[in-house]
């Protein structure tokens, strides 16, 4: 991926491309081994971002009071509804500072696995003429493989920050990213975006 930022859509007007951070929020962080130093790394992400003038959006789950968005045949919502457990407002919801999110970025909230589903991403994103999207966060056997998919089938050119996610289980994330992702994303580290980032801007 040489130009992120601008690629060219038909017609000469340029696409832009969005930098999704999803589910690094507390409750996943401290879950997860290794999740501070994703956090730490992703910041890196972010900051680069923020320099080359890609947008933003931090992607959350999190339910009103009472969960009314949970169908209880849903055994994993179920569990969390139960429990009373990821409601907005509440410590365990809120983003890892360690990230370094600005005032122009936007945080959207969903209510399932996918990025996408009980969201507003969809229109942030088509109103922002988004059609690249970089995808990191927790976990990549959850939310990165499902938000994967369904963008693929919305016809989005993606990327997969391969140590910008990471799962619970080290053989999936290592199947996923080296050989189930390369099908429908270009997969590439940290690093690696960051130098097509800055190569991009002084191309």
């Amino acid at each position: 991926m040489n130009e992120p930022v601008h690629d060219a859509e038909p017609g000469g007007r340029p696409e832009a491309t969005a930098l999704l951070v999803m589910d690094v929020q507390r409750s996943m962080v401290e879950r997860f081994a290794g999740g501070p130093q994703l956090a730490a790394r992703l910041g890196t992400a972010v900051a680069a971002a923020h320099g080359a003038g890609v947008d933003v959006i931090a992607v959350r789950v999190a339910f009103r009071p009472g969960h009314p968005e949970v169908d209880r045949r849903n055994p994993r919502f179920a569990a969390i509804a139960e429990a009373g457990r990821l409601q907005a407002g509440t410590a365990e919801v809120e983003l890892d500072p360690a990230l370094g999110l600005g005032p122009g970025d936007t945080v959207v909230t969903k209510v399932r696995v996918s990025a996408f589903t009980g969201s507003d991403l969809a229109e942030v994103l088509r109103s922002r003429g988004t059609r690249t999207l970089v995808l990191s966060g927790i976990a990549t056997s959850g939310v990165i493989l499902s938000t994967l998919r369904q963008a693929a089938d919305a016809d989005y050119r993606i990327v997969v920050l391969s140590d910008g996610c990471l799962d619970g289980d080290a053989e999936v994330h290592d199947v996923l990213v080296s050989r189930v992702f390369p099908t429908q994303a270009e997969v590439m580290t940290v690093d690696e975006w960051i130098r097509s980032l800055r190569a991009g801007a002084s191309g």
